[in-house]
């Protein structure tokens, strides 16, 4: 701050660089928000008016809303028990007009990638990862973010990795990927040579926000692996309650980094409401599918399992400051509201 080093400077570029490395790609670009990631990322992609693109029914608004502002048409897919969307429902809603999908990695816990790349492969499909969620996850070794055109990702307090504010980035290996959006972040100039390169917009990561994050970054993998075992302390405390399913997928390869601890209650808002009654902070989020909305004017074609787990989800805490004491006291209120 006593350099005056508020907007573009170098403190950015090092995140870049170190959000990069960390993810596993080529480049990576600082943004004003994970929505923006997903907005530039179709524009670099070229989906435009008259394309569909395949987004989860079950997610954060902001997904699906990136797809309308870029002209597109979202067409929604159901997910599975994991939250994610349900790989074997995607082809039935390709069309020829399909040109994108967008998977998401809620929660912590990845989509299946291997057989999402598989089927944008034979149709011809750009993937945008909206990995906002999910920093850190990875299948056999492969980290979210790595696997589409971009992968997306959003550093808004509430992420495994937050800022001070909001912020986001994109990660690609693709060149013309990245120098695309680090143009349009910023109105659309190079930076370098002061020559428009189109009409673009204002988001740029805020440079202050991105020393937060660099500082951060670098404990990360030690955070991700006590969030993991802050999970196997709520796993053994509770798995043997059979009206609440608990995140744990043991699919080989997978790893969750549990940026949300979301359980499943068939009780729903009786569970939540309890907890609250008790003194437990939970998150009862999307309990109103996004696009159960009318002002967002979107297709409902029937989805069960995102219907189901919005009337029963819950997530209870979970992050790093929080102890032992503090979990085994959830545990202790979650048990006593089943009677055990």
């Amino acid at each position: 701050m006593t350099k005056g080093d508020l907007i573009d400077r170098r403190q950015l570029r090092e995140f870049e660089e170190n959000l990069a490395r960390f993810v596993g790609t080529k480049y990576a670009v600082g943004l004003n928000s994970g929505y923006d990631a997903l907005h530039l990322s179709l524009r670099a992609a070229g989906i435009a008016p008259g394309d569909e693109v395949i987004v989860p029914a079950h997610t954060f608004v902001a997904t699906c809303s990136a797809v309308v502002n870029v002209g597109a048409t979202p067409v929604l897919v159901d997910v599975g028990p994991d939250f994610n969307i349900n790989v074997d429902l995607i082809e039935e809603a390709i069309t020829p007009r399909t040109r994108a999908i967008i998977p998401v990695h809620l929660n912590g816990w990845m989509a299946d990638m291997p057989r999402i790349m598989e089927i944008a492969r034979r149709y011809n499909l750009v993937v945008v990862e909206d990995a906002c969620q999910s920093l850190g996850a990875s299948i056999h070794g492969k980290k979210a973010g790595s696997w589409g055109l971009t992968g997306c990702w959003s550093f808004y307090p509430f992420k495994i990795l937050g800022g001070y504010g909001d912020g986001g980035a994109i990660t690609t290996d693709d060149p013309d990927v990245a120098l695309f959006v680090r143009r349009m972040r910023f109105n659309g100039e190079d930076r370098d040579t002061g020559e428009y390169h189109g009409h673009g917009f204002t988001c740029l990561l805020d440079n202050l926000q991105a020393a937060f994050l660099d500082v951060k970054l670098r404990h990360l993998p030690h955070w991700i692996q006590r969030r993991q075992a802050l999970a196997e302390q709520y796993r053994q405390g509770l798995e043997d309650i059979p009206d609440l399913a608990l995140p744990h997928y043991e699919k080989p390869g997978f790893v969750h980094v549990y940026q949300n601890y979301v359980v499943r209650s068939k009780q729903g808002d009786a569970f939540s409401n309890y907890l609250k009654e008790n003194g437990v902070e939970v998150l009862t989020q999307f309990r109103k599918p996004y696009y159960k909305h009318k002002a967002l004017k979107l297709v409902d074609r029937g989805f069960p399992e995102t219907e189901a787990l919005s009337r029963e989800v819950c997530s209870l805490p979970m992050n790093v400051e929080i102890d032992e004491e503090e979990i085994d006291y959830v545990i202790e209120v979650v048990r006593s509201f089943y009677g055990k």
